[in-house]
């Protein structure tokens, strides 16, 4: 369930409420990469403050520490800190499709280079693809000294033949 922008608005201070209206749509998808990054952190060092202080009056209340900053509620600092997280959320799934769509375009940048250079290579004569240009094609080819084995034709189908004599022994049991 979303929370209203009347909500936000009520919930945060002015200095706070600026990054918080960009994290919603469409504005989000108009910041750059480095835009996004910078609201990510101080989206996530607010979201930290307010975590911080309500543990403070965790420990205040239990005894534990000092006065915790003379607070002496700490709902709305959890509803302060819910919010954060939500702006956080949003920023963090758009940065997620803006590195998505970096990577594909370095993908297919990189896949047209090397199919550029594949049809290159295609242009080319087929001496030179093997790393030689100065006319000659490396070093000859040897012939082996073994000998073939010869097959005689009689053997030729005997293991496939002997298989389907064996099967139909078996089935004429």
């Amino acid at each position: 369930m979303g929370v209203a922008f009347a909500a936000e608005r009520r919930l945060l201070a002015e200095d706070e409420l600026g990054p918080v209206q960009q994290s919603h749509y469409p504005d989000l998808a108009e910041l750059s990469h480095p835009q996004l990054v910078d609201l990510v952190r101080f989206l996530r060092a607010r979201r930290d403050r307010a975590r911080d202080l309500i543990g403070d009056l965790r420990r205040a209340r239990r005894g534990k520490a000092g006065s915790g900053g003379g607070l002496s509620s700490e709902r709305g600092l959890a509803a302060k800190k819910q919010a954060y997280a939500r702006a956080l959320k949003r920023v963090n799934t758009r940065i997620a499709q803006v590195v998505s769509e970096m990577k594909r375009q370095r993908a297919l940048a990189a896949m047209r280079a090397a199919l550029d250079r594949r049809r290159a290579a295609d242009a080319e004569p087929s001496w030179r693809v093997h790393g030689r240009d100065d006319g000659h094609s490396g070093m000859a080819p040897r012939p082996t000294r073994r000998p073939r084995p010869a097959v005689r034709g009689s053997r030729i189908g005997s293991v496939g033949q002997a298989g389907r004599v064996a099967q139909a022994i078996r089935d004429n049991r």
